[in-house]
């Protein structure tokens, strides 16, 4: 069974359609239509239902996509450990990090590992960070870089690299930004912008509401800290920001609330063998190359 048609029939199923997964591999959707037809050819059975522009996998689809992962996941294991065996630092790294880890943070990191190690190939998906936690947990990347969660799942290992304080923000103009010794009930009368209600920054303000019996009016909704960023700058609501992006174009509010911090910082599967190059990689990390 060739693993580049497994490829191509995971990616299908994942995606939901032949283009995505074409894009998503860098292949022509003839190149993908044929991966799957010589698969399907081999198994004697039917994979996909074609359902307009979309395909749902078929009862034989369901059973062959749990063994396709494990099968997909045992060769990479096997191509890193003999890899590692050299004890060179080359081959693939795959990185999964939020947009503002990835944009805010990373950089230097980078930079600085691929003058080093630039036989690497670095392989990096910006998502949001609970998508991120799942690819991890599906054994997609090697390694995330992100917000942590509030609670780990046990199956993960983690580190804590930097902390993002994060502040409560308005445009000058906003009604808000000339008061002072705000409550969190004073900002309760105003709507807020804020990534979507299931990211672990957005729970953590809502908790903090909560705990005050107080409703979090939220007026629009971006993952895209510096969508918010710009929506808050022309005064469409207050919102929370880290310090690293806050400019001359917000206000940080006077609220009577201790210091709100995110911990940012790497996961990767506990059962999941790290290659040279992200062992390497995570000692970078380490350096602290930027202050937090």
């Amino acid at each position: 069974m060739d693993t580049q048609h497994l490829h191509a029939f995971v990616a299908i199923a994942e995606h939901g359609s032949f283009s995505a997964a074409a894009e998503r591999l860098h292949l022509t959707q003839p190149a993908i239509s044929k991966r799957i037809a010589l698969l399907e050819e081999q198994l004697n059975a039917s994979l996909f239902d074609r359902i307009g522009r979309q395909v749902a996998l078929t009862q034989a689809g369901q059973l062959l996509l749990s063994k396709a992962k494990l099968i997909l996941g045992e060769v990479a294991a096997a191509q890193r450990a003999i890899a590692d065996l050299q004890g060179d630092i080359q081959g693939k790294l795959s990185i999964a990090t939020s947009h503002h880890v990835g944009l805010h943070y990373l950089p230097p990191y980078l930079r600085e590992f691929s003058i080093k190690y630039p036989q690497v190939k670095l392989d990096l998906h910006f998502l949001d960070s609970e998508q991120a936690y799942h690819e991890i947990l599906q054994g997609r990347f090697d390694i995330a870089i992100l917000t942590l969660a509030l609670q780990q799942d046990t199956r993960l290992q983690s580190e804590t690299l930097w902390h993002d304080q994060l502040h409560f923000v308005v445009a000058p103009t906003h009604a808000l930004a000339t008061q002072s010794n705000l409550q969190l009930a004073d900002l309760s009368r105003y709507p807020t912008i804020m990534p979507d209600t299931n990211t672990y920054t957005t729970q953590l303000i809502k908790n903090l509401f909560d705990q005050q019996q107080l409703p979090l009016d939220i007026g629009m909704v971006s993952n895209h800290l510096d969508t918010i960023k710009m929506l808050l700058s022309i005064g469409l609501g207050w919102g929370v920001l880290p310090r690293r992006i806050i400019d001359d174009d917000l206000c940080i509010l006077d609220v009577t609330q201790p210091p709100i911090m995110r911990p940012l910082g790497y996961i990767h599967h506990s059962q999941r063998t790290l290659n040279n190059a992200a062992r390497v990689f995570l000692d970078v990390l380490q350096q602290k190359i930027i202050e937090p």
